[in-house]
């Protein structure tokens, strides 16, 4: 996202405590309350929700969610600081199972995303931009 900032919140989550899932939505929803066209910010919370869930059950440890509001789009990046393991990817959900959808709804529903490596883990992210003739926040 290249504009400037116009609001940010970054949240602790805690080592697979996936009672951050549903605050994580409570606190995007609040910083959202003003951003983007209809269904937008209900788009934001569900990628926002696969990604934290995907990051607390699949590395077993802490990560840290930010979200970044800017005049023309959303940013969502969630960090693990686990150094094993490969580079997530979307894949078919096998028939009659209940997860592996994650981020096939990302890679469905965002403007954009993709996985950076960090020096200690990666950062999984996703933008949203404003529908046309929706007001920034």
């Amino acid at each position: 996202m290249k504009e400037e900032a116009v609001s940010q919140f970054r949240r602790l989550l805690g080592r697979a405590d996936l009672r951050a899932v549903p605050e994580a939505r409570r606190a995007l929803r609040e910083l959202l309350r003003h951003w983007g066209g209809p269904g937008q910010s209900e788009v934001a919370e569900l990628l926002t929700s696969e990604l934290v869930t995907n990051a607390l059950v699949h590395t077993d440890e802490g990560a840290v969610l930010t979200a970044t509001v800017g005049p023309r789009a959303l940013r969502v990046e969630v960090r693990d600081f686990v150094g094993r393991g490969g580079q997530p990817r979307p894949r078919a959900p096998q028939e009659g199972a209940t997860n592996g959808r994650g981020l096939v709804l990302v890679e469905s529903l965002a403007d954009d995303w993709g996985v950076r490596p960090c020096e200690v883990g990666k950062s999984v992210w996703f933008e949203l931009g404003v529908a046309a003739g929706a007001e920034a926040a």
